[in-house]
């Protein structure tokens, strides 16, 4: 493991001033490189009844290009147990949030980390500081030691010398950076024999499956041991409402059923099945009749649409006046909006337990997303006090929580060519077949307006995927089931057993 002179090495610094050439012109003032920083200190936590003691790394790793020039420089936070008896090579995961524009401080300071930021578990907004800010019993640090990274143009990284974040913005380009990462994390900390793990949620399940892709390619193989998909979204014609795509109808109408039923919106006989029953009834007819009514369109006889529809006003809690108006084809920003219209309230896309209040009721779609306002305060200023006063980080410059330039940045082709839709399934797959040990872990949160659970269902089922690695996990909560108690606990335990397996 090198320490901040050792990384410092690794440095190419170049000098601000110009240089004077041969024939008295002055050459192009090449651009000062500064030199990575690392911060290192020590904390104990407890862990599933035991105590866990750790070295915390928090530093920036220099990427360079074939000829030695810096690229970019990337932030991460990584966790080393110490005080171990074991004599077996340690598990290592790789955490990163999404967006694409996600610092990682959500799995760090909601699930994985050594601390946690407490919010409400009901779904009410968390208000002003001050925050509670507590140890992670729920850490996987008695697990796995622990890397969370934050992607170029997120948190700390940064594009260096003359390269520009859009270099590193894209589904390849980004999965290339951060694998370059990994490479280099495990030369430094000598544990290429290590199990290898990788966590993403979100976008960052995207990311997760481009990178297994980008490691295990090729004869430089990095084999990995599973990935651990957290509210996942693989293909993208699941989730992209284009005229003629009827794929996220299908994919997101449990979820709104479950919403529905969660907000009283439902017939008694139906909130009598209770949650997973009811959502698994919407599940059927969203895959047999309602997918057959949308293939048919304009050749479905009035009949059997009218049968659809009472269906629809079912499982939607909407009405069937308003589903005529929509030809049966119901937006999740369209559903968000209009559920709770009539009480002047919205439900959340990331979570639609959560309400909101809106300027008025008349718009086609939230304001604002109130299961986003109901926690970023918190989790901000977690991961700021955090960072400056635990970790002991001196770097000044903003920390990027999300950046709105990443997300509208972001180049979507795969394959050389523009794609409609991204689909990085099939590495999945891929990653199976060429790779006997590795293992999927999937969490979905029923009340997900932004990566839904059937959608999900629907991608496994198809691209190569050998479901028979595929652990498929629900829980009551939303996009982060995490901030919900009971599902951070199952969530938890799901995870562990996960490392145990192996």
């Amino acid at each position: 493991m090198l320490g901040a002179a050792g990384l410092s090495l690794l440095l190419l610094s170049l000098p601000g001033q110009a240089a004077e050439k041969p024939n008295g012109k002055q050459a192009k003032t090449e651009i000062s490189i500064p030199e990575a920083k690392v911060y290192q200190t020590t904390g104990q936590v407890r862990v599933n009844g035991e105590r866990v003691h750790y070295e915390a790394i928090a530093s920036e790793t220099i990427l360079e290009d074939d000829k030695d020039k810096p690229l970019a420089s990337i932030f991460s936070v990584t966790y080393l147990r110490t005080k171990t008896d074991s004599k077996q090579p340690r598990p290592v995961t790789f955490v990163f949030n999404g967006g694409p524009g996600s610092a990682s401080l959500w799995l760090h300071m909601g699930l994985f980390g050594p601390k946690r930021v407490v919010v409400p578990g009901d779904a009410k907004d968390d208000g002003a500081a001050p925050y509670r800010l507590v140890d992670n019993e729920f850490s996987m640090l008695d697990k796995s030691d622990l890397v969370f990274i934050d992607p170029v143009g997120t948190g700390f990284s940064r594009a260096l010398g003359e390269h520009k974040g859009q270099d590193f913005w894209g589904v390849k380009e980004d999965a290339q950076s951060i694998a370059e990462f990994i490479r280099r994390w495990l030369i430094e900390h000598g544990r290429w024999n290590s199990p290898k793990y990788i966590a993403g949620e979100s976008y960052g399940t995207t990311r997760a499956a481009a990178l297994v892709d980008e490691l295990q390619s090729g004869w430089t193989d990095i084999s990995v041991n599973g990935v651990m998909l957290i509210s996942s979204i693989l293909d993208f014609s699941h989730a992209r409402y284009q005229p003629g795509n009827n794929q996220p109808y299908i994919g997101f109408l449990p979820t709104m059923a479950a919403t529905a039923l969660y907000h009283d919106r439902v017939a008694a006989a139906d909130k009598a099945m209770g949650l997973s029953a009811f959502v698994e009834a919407a599940r059927q007819f969203a895959m047999n009749d309602y997918a057959l009514a949308l293939l048919k369109g304009s050749r479905l006889p009035e009949e059997q649409y009218q049968a659809v529809r009472r269906q629809l006003a079912r499982f939607t809690g909407l009405t069937e006046d308003y589903l005529d108006r929509v030809n049966l084809r119901v937006s999740a920003s369209r559903y968000t909006k209009q559920l709770l219209r009539g009480e002047d309230r919205t439900v959340g896309r990331l979570d639609s337990r959560y309400l909101g209040v809106d300027y008025d009721s008349g718009g086609e779609r939230n304001d604002a997303d109130p299961s986003g306002y109901g926690i970023d305060g918190a989790y901000t200023a977690a991961i700021h006090q955090y960072l400056y006063q635990d970790l002991g980080v001196k770097i000044t410059r903003p920390f990027n929580v999300l950046s709105v330039d990443v997300n509208r940045g972001w180049n979507w082709s795969i394959s050389g060519k523009q794609m409609h839709y991204v689909n990085v399934a099939p590495y999945l797959g891929r990653a199976q077949r060429e790779n006997r040990d590795f293992r999927i872990l999937v969490a979905n949160g029923y009340y997900d307006f932004a990566t839904p659970f059937f959608a999900t269902e629907n991608t496994l089922a198809d691209n190569g995927i050998d479901n028979s690695r595929v652990e498929m996990h629900y829980y009551e909560a939303g996009h982060m089931m995490y901030i919900e108690p009971s599902s951070l606990k199952a969530l938890a335990k799901d995870i562990r057993q996960f490392y145990q397996a192996d």
